[in-house]
């Protein structure tokens, strides 16, 4: 979705009607009449882009062993930034910093997200100890709220300091916070 990719490097604010319009290669009263205005063709990226990040998170949990789909979002976020420059970070995240404080129905949108990939890192610690894979000593709860939290910061460094070193001992601490069985 061309939109969702404008607002999501620019924002919402600084993504004007003409770049919607130029970007999306439509006229300006095809933008209002097909969407109703920037805020409802944003809300419209937004779910979008939430949909995606869903189902992106169903997938690693039937397509990965636990521990490893708990581990992905982070080497994920590195890569995007080490090895393909990407300074875009996430879509929600760059939402939550920008809006949620000031849009109830943004703001809802965006805890849901949250609230879902917490419980997505929770879900997976459960199984890994099940499999044996994450130690039990782990308290799944409070570690996917850490895991989520650590997260959402590498992503707005992935924007801010897009350095190897930094992202790197993220992606180490999130590997330690999940160890595997002695």
């Amino acid at each position: 979705m061309k939109a969702m990719r404008l607002f999501w490097v620019h924002g919402y604010k600084a993504t004007s009607i003409q770049d919607l319009v130029d970007g999306m290669g439509i006229g300006r009263g095809s933008l209002y009449g097909t969407f109703g205005g920037k805020r409802s063709l944003f809300m419209r990226a937004l779910r979008y882009y939430d949909q995606e990040r869903a189902d992106l998170l169903k997938e690693l949990s039937t397509s990965k062993p636990p521990r490893q789909a708990v581990l992905t979002p982070f080497e994920s976020v590195a890569e995007a930034v080490l090895d393909q420059g990407s300074r875009d970070g996430c879509f929600l995240v760059n939402t939550a910093l920008e809006l949620s404080a000031h849009d109830a129905e943004i703001g809802a949108m965006v805890t849901d997200g949250f609230t879902d990939a917490e419980g997505f890192f929770r879900t997976m610690i459960e199984r890994g100890q099940v499999s044996r894979e994450i130690s039990d000593s782990v308290d799944a709860a409070s570690t996917a709220h850490t895991l989520h939290t650590l997260l959402l910061g590498m992503m707005v460094l992935a924007r801010s300091r897009p350095e190897q070193v930094l992202l790197r001992s993220i992606v180490k601490q999130a590997g330690e916070l999940v160890p595997e069985p002695a």
